[in-house]
């Protein structure tokens, strides 16, 4: 038997459903099923997925005792890097009063007085709230800066903690530059791509009315491209715009939030590699229109869902409620939004290793405390994560 922690195996066994994200590995759905399974973990990799009765020997044995076992969500779209919060605006909106306090710019004014380690703080406790609800990999953004300096610190933050870092700079135009949107383009695409880009992977922008037009958007990842940074981009989200058809003419990553959308738009997804990211938590906390995830999923596209965590508009970590909220609203069906929240989101990062198990990948598992993981829809609200394995190593 091996001694050392990091090479030890596992077995998981006695599984009612193990949902691999691999139809040839299970029943030949999507979500690749496979009743009364096991799986083996070794190191930090999936070695053997299969039945429960055909398990190889190993050093440990974990019952999951009928339990469910489901890759690791994962959260493609989220804002974490912030300080203050925005419960009088929110209390506002849904108690019909107007509120005029400023929205994002609440948030940056916040940010920019916060220091690194209250950002850091903040950062680790909303990681560790998505860690009990099974989130094993997540995306996180700036843009609650808006300077140089606030937005560079930003990343570094958020680059201690995920190497899913997306520089944001362009969320909206810093109050500083509210007569001038040019020469904040300027900055964004010189001076603060400069100091943002060793920090990050991916570029975004809002591209939307209020924020920044299709040409400003098309500047502002170009620019982001020449720099060795991948497009995501916001799209689509509060009116049409050419949100998503840049996103595809780019090789975007991900179109986020998608709500409204026209044949062409839809068209081009499901023609593209871009991924189109629903956020479910958007619309409910701010009681938007719902985007229509069944036209998407019925022309080819791929899509993910995520929770789009953030201060103001989405103020939630919790993946499964996400799923709860496709399934009732955006017309998934329980399996869709399981695969759309795990290999979903995996796309929408460009990963392989992550969002399905299957040998060979990062051994990033959750265990909920039902039979089928349908119950994640079945049972809103409720806490059904039972367990959580990231790298390897189980954390909850």
């Amino acid at each position: 038997m091996t001694t050392h922690e990091d090479t030890m195996s596992t077995v998981i066994t006695n599984i009612a459903t193990l949902v691999t994200n691999d139809p040839s590995l299970g029943d030949n759905s999507p979500l690749g099923l496979v009743r009364d399974a096991a799986v083996v973990i070794d190191g930090d990799r999936i070695a053997w997925t299969g039945e429960s009765s055909k398990a190889p020997a190993t050093d440990n044995r974990v019952d999951a005792g009928g339990r469910t076992v489901l890759p690791g969500f994962v959260d493609s779209h989220s804002h974490l890097v912030f300080a203050g919060d925005r419960t009088e605006e929110f209390n506002a909106r849904m108690s019909g009063r107007h509120y005029s306090a400023g929205g994002i710019r609440t948030t940056v004014a916040a940010t920019r007085a916060a220091t690194d380690g209250q950002l850091e703080a903040n950062l680790t406790r909303f990681l560790a709230e998505a860690l009990r609800q099974g989130t094993t990999t997540f995306e996180t953004k700036s843009g609650y800066g808006l300077t140089v300096e606030d937005e560079a610190r930003a990343l570094r933050v958020a680059a201690a903690h995920t190497e899913e870092v997306t520089y944001l700079g362009a969320h909206i135009v810093a109050p500083e530059y509210a007569e001038d949107p040019a020469a904040y383009v300027e900055l964004v695409t010189g001076e603060m791509l400069d100091a943002c880009a060793p920090h990050a992977r991916w570029i975004d922008v809002f591209c939307e009315k209020g924020a920044f037009d299709g040409d400003q958007a098309r500047a502002i990842l170009t620019a982001g491209k020449a720099r060795g940074l991948h497009p995501r981009i916001h799209a689509n989200q509060l009116s049409h715009g050419p949100g998503v058809q840049l996103a595809v003419e780019l090789d975007a990553a991900s179109a986020d939030h998608c709500t409204h959308l026209s044949d062409a738009d839809v068209d081009a997804l499901a023609n593209g590699s871009t991924v189109a990211t629903l956020l479910p938590g958007a619309e409910f906390s701010t009681r938007a229109e719902w985007p229509d995830a069944r036209r998407l999923l019925d022309a080819g596209a791929t899509v993910a869902l995520s929770t789009d965590c953030n201060p103001g508009s989405s103020f939630t970590s919790s993946v499964p409620f996400c799923v709860a909220l496709a399934v009732r609203d955006m017309g998934m069906t329980p399996d869709e939004a399981v695969w759309s929240a795990t290999a979903g989101g995996a796309a929408a990062l460009r990963r392989t290793d992550i969002g399905r198990l299957t040998p060979g990948a990062r051994a990033d598992l959750t265990l909920l405390d039902a039979p089928s993981h349908v119950h994640l829809a079945y049972r809103p609200g409720v806490p059904l994560v039972a367990g959580v394995w990231r790298n390897g190593t189980r954390v909850v």
